[in-house]
This record gives C-alpha cells, structure tokens and sequence, in this order.
C-alpha cells in the first residue's frame, strides 16, 4: 500500500472514532487558556477559550471529510448521469445539457458559495448543496465525450444486437470503462470540496454548533504572534488533506493507465 494511500486511510479511521478517542465537546472551554504545546495534559495547545487543539481538529476533520465526500459523490451522481444523457443521445439532447454545464462552470465557486450561505445561513447540508451544484459540470464534460467516442465501439454494437436496452448498455457496458478518468475527477472535487468548505469556515459562515478547520483559522487570526499553534496545526491539517486527496487521484491515474502499468 503507498504512503499517501496509507495516511488517507488513517485519517479517515481518526475522523471516525474521533468521538471515542477524546470523548465529549471539542467546543467546551476551560480555564486553560493558550496553553503551548505539550502543556498541562494538552498535546498541541489550547486556544484563546482554552479548548483543546487536538479535540477540535480531531472533530473539525469529520466536518471537513464529510463535506467533501458527500459534495463529491453528489456532484458525481449529477455528472454522470448528465454526462451519460449527453453523450449516449447527442444531438440537441446534448447541447442542452452542456449549455447548462458550461453555464454552472461560469460561475465563481467560492462567490457564489458566500452569498448562498449567507442569505441561507450556514448548515453543513447547505454547504454541501452548493458545493456539489457547482462541481457537477466538469464530470459530466468528461464522461459526455467519453461515452460520445464509445457509442459506435464494436462491443457496443454487440450489444445492442443482443437485445440490450440503452440504459443498460450505458450502465453495464460503456460507464465501466470510463471509470478511471471519472474515479480522478472525483478524488480532486473532494480536495476542492474541503478547501471550499474551511473558506467558508474562515469567513465565519460555516456551523457555529460544529469544531471546523475554517472556523478554527477564523478565531486564530488576531493570536497569529501570541500563540502560533493556533494558526499552525489546522493550516497543515488543511493543506495535507488537501495534498493527499491530489496524490490519490494522481495514484488511481497511474494505476489505470495501461502505459504506467
């Protein structure tokens, strides 16, 4: 198993049972107040309320991989399906559906995300809503000029001649051979999904009730000298996340790659 693989998986398995390796509200504040590192019991610090680093960002990443997971499969659903749609009819079918592609493409995610959560109010469904509305486009471009280049394939044909319904053979036939390009795109809209989602958590627009890594940077801002952990850990915490998100699309890209192989 590679290393970038191995670490995703761990940070998934910490998210998990995050509640159960330190039990109770990340949220809750002590008298202990911007503590270092390795003080009094607390392994990465406190901050201002003196909650502890380690529980918020052990919580905060449930919110963030949940986001991300959740918009991305969304967006994937929504992406192949119109994709599919597209590229199986052709024709007038398919420029409606990437006239309305290319219009959602158009828009500024992290803009538009800002003034629906605002005059919507925050809410992780709300955020993930957004998120996979506007995501969905570039999958569905993607698998539209996959399945346009295999609807004429020889093994298609077979198919239909074996009496086959189009919905089957897109399903059974076509989709699993575009699965590696659409598998990559996936694993990147998750890396954007989190970025996306700890922006709105910076500007203080994601869920007050929730530890986040956005909201975590938000109340660093005005300690950035005074106390640096605060700052520190959920920044890297974003930035890997992000980063082996990347490297695990760039590892499915090269394992379906029959010349990486």
């Amino acid at each position: 198993m590679r290393p970038p693989l191995l670490a995703l998986l761990m940070l998934l398995l910490c998210a998990i049972l995050a509640p159960w390796i330190i039990p109770g509200d990340p949220l809750a504040g002590s008298a202990d107040a911007l503590l270092a590192p390795l003080q009094s019991g607390h392994t990465l610090g406190t901050d201002d309320l003196g909650r502890d680093m380690l529980a918020m960002l052990l919580h905060g990443s449930r919110v963030s991989l949940m986001v991300g997971l959740a918009s991305s499969a969304c967006a994937l659903l929504v992406g192949v399906l119109a994709g599919a749609v597209a590229g199986w009819h052709g024709g007038w079918v398919d420029a409606l559906v990437m006239r309305i592609a290319e219009f959602f493409q158009t828009l500024p995610r992290f803009v538009l995300a800002l003034i629906v959560i605002a005059l919507a109010g925050p809410g992780i469904g709300k955020v993930i809503i957004v998120i996979a509305v506007l995501a969905w486009p570039q999958t569905a471009r993607v698998v539209r000029a996959e399945i346009g280049a295999l609807r004429q394939a020889a093994f298609v044909d077979a198919a239909r001649l074996a009496g086959m319904p189009d919905w089957l053979i897109v399903l059974r036939e076509v989709l699993p051979q575009i699965a590696g390009p659409v598998l990559v795109l996936a694993a990147l809209d998750v890396a954007t999904a989190i970025l996306l989602e700890a922006g709105l958590g910076f500007f203080g627009l994601g869920d007050p009730n929730l530890a986040s890594w956005g909201a975590m940077l938000n109340q660093a801002q005005q300690y950035l000298r005074a106390a640096w952990w605060m700052s520190m850990f959920p920044g890297l915490a974003i930035g890997l996340t992000v980063l082996l998100f990347n490297l695990l699309g760039d590892a499915v890209a090269q394992h379906l790659d029959p010349r990486g192989r």
